[in-house]
């Protein structure tokens, strides 16, 4: 009787393996066709990966997507895709993203000198989609205001409170489109009720009347709608967008100038290879869910924007181990330890016991054990110990005797870890920031890799903690 015991054929009896990312050559792991060990080789661990034509494939699809819903339903508005940005700042994502028609939506006074080094560069220009998120403290409402005066057209502030219109119309002195935040109601769970973000449902119409309607200077847009927990077929969606689509068509039936609604990001990424999630299914639902609503309240159909920003980078990313040691801690628990830190280089496993795929990169021909992952700081929480599909971890077993080291990855790292573990700055226990590499394909679809960060160093913390001294300014 042949092995069944191997890694491969746990993988290949709990999942449908291989997959449209990950496939196996050799007993080592390939994703998108990219021979990972290779990488390994060249680079060293631990390593983050971004494999960029994946940013172009997501919007394509979600594109898509709308699309067929909107030809299938005879939908008259249109569908805008735009980037969330603070799923992912690099300028490699911006430069990959801003190749596929798409506009973006900001959530921080600094995003603004990003988008106009973006300008400088040509690529966006002033009729370019900015719906400018968040609350606002006063830079931030100052780099709004400048572009506005300035000619970027298609800037549209998201109000998200009922006093910060004031200050736009203190500042602009060009017309200005804006959009309104609805405060959309929390799932049962959640420890408040209502969202802090945007402005309440009851207010919204007494803020188009009392300080939009009559001010020249103004005309209301849009109105944006988010939920925490995503685009999920839920009776909690369903009945939250319905809510705020009865909201849109009560504004609309006493605003001429209103013809958009944002519904905001949410489309999930896949964090298990148990992944299931029909988007065509979803977006056909959304479609025929706003013209029904529209159609029973005699409104025009509205233009539809979305900002998609794990969706856009997250399925692009991934961090590479290698495992140092395996400690057997008590009776059972067997503990591998990684060359790196999930604190520092996946804060989501932490912060909120975000889950992403796991597996081996090589010694896909030997047995398996369950684990649990240790990382290099001395915080007791710095581990991992289950995955999405299960409540155990199960890897390779290693070998003292076995000269090749085991490496593992984490997949669909792609979106928001940097920024929340504080890239290039002070990490805990002073884990440095690991290697970037960024991958990517040639005209011969040739696979083209390039190192986009060293590991960072010491001197680099001690400047920023001081123990390293500026150079001294000479005095004139």
């Amino acid at each position: 009787m042949a092995r069944r015991d191997r890694y491969i054929d746990l993988i290949e009896q709990s999942f449908y393996f291989p997959t449209e990312e990950f496939t196996v050559i050799n007993n080592e792991l390939y994703f998108h066709g990219v021979p990972l060990m290779k990488i390994i080789k060249e680079y060293g661990t631990p390593l983050k990966l971004t494999y960029l034509p994946k940013i172009g494939h997501n919007i394509q699809d979600a594109k898509r997507y709308f699309k067929n819903a909107m030809q299938k339903s005879n939908y008259n508005g249109s569908y805008t895709y735009c980037y969330c940005t603070k799923a992912s700042h690099f300028e490699f994502v911006l430069n990959e993203v801003l190749k596929n028609d798409v506009h973006v939506e900001t959530s921080s006074a600094y995003d603004i000198p990003i988008l106009r080094e973006l300008y400088n560069q040509k690529k966006i220009d002033k009729d370019t989609f900015i719906l400018c998120n968040g609350y606002k403290r006063p830079l931030y409402l100052q780099y709004v205001s400048e572009l506005i005066n300035e000619g970027f057209i298609n800037v549209i502030p998201i109000l998200d409170n009922i006093r910060e219109i004031d200050s736009y119309d203190a500042a602009i002195t060009n017309h200005c489109n804006v959009g309104i935040r609805f405060a959309s109601d929390e799932e049962p769970k959640f420890e408040f009720y209502t969202s802090r973000l945007g402005v309440r449902q009851n207010d919204i119409i007494n803020l188009y009347k009392e300080k939009i309607e009559n001010n020249p200077k103004f005309s209301l847009k849009m109105l944006h709608f988010f939920i925490n927990t995503g685009v999920k077929d839920t009776a909690y969606y369903w009945g939250e967008l319905t809510d705020f689509l009865n909201t849109y068509c009560e504004l609309r039936k006493i605003c001429p100038t209103i013809d958009s609604i944002d519904i905001g990001g949410g489309f999930p990424i896949k964090t298990s290879l148990e992944f299931k999630y029909n988007y065509q299914f979803m977006v056909d639902q959304i479609i025929d869910t706003i013209k029904e609503v529209c159609t029973e309240n005699g409104v025009p159909e509205p233009n539809i924007f979305s900002e998609f920003g794990s969706f856009t980078v997250g399925e692009s990313g991934a961090v590479l181990y290698s495992l140092l040691d395996q400690k057997l801690q008590n009776d059972k628990e067997v503990w591998y330890m990684i060359d790196g830190s999930f604190i520092t280089n996946l804060p989501d496993m932490w912060g909120i016991n975000q889950k992403f795929i796991l597996l081996a990169v090589n010694h896909w021909d030997k047995k398996y054990k369950k684990v649990h992952l240790g990382g290099l700081t001395c915080d007791s929480q710095d581990y991992y110990y289950t995955d999405a599909h299960s409540a155990d971890i199960y890897l390779p077993v290693l070998n003292d005797n076995d000269p090749k080291k085991q490496y593992i990855g984490f997949f669909h790292t792609g979106a928001y870890q940097e920024s929340l573990g504080g890239y290039g700055g002070i990490q805990h226990c002073l884990i440095p920031a690991p290697k970037h590499v960024l991958i990517d394909r040639d005209e011969d679809g040739e696979v083209v890799t390039k190192l986009f960060a060293k590991e960072q160093e010491s001197d680099s913390m001690l400047k920023i903690l001081g123990y390293i001294k500026k150079e001294k300014v000479p005095s004139k």
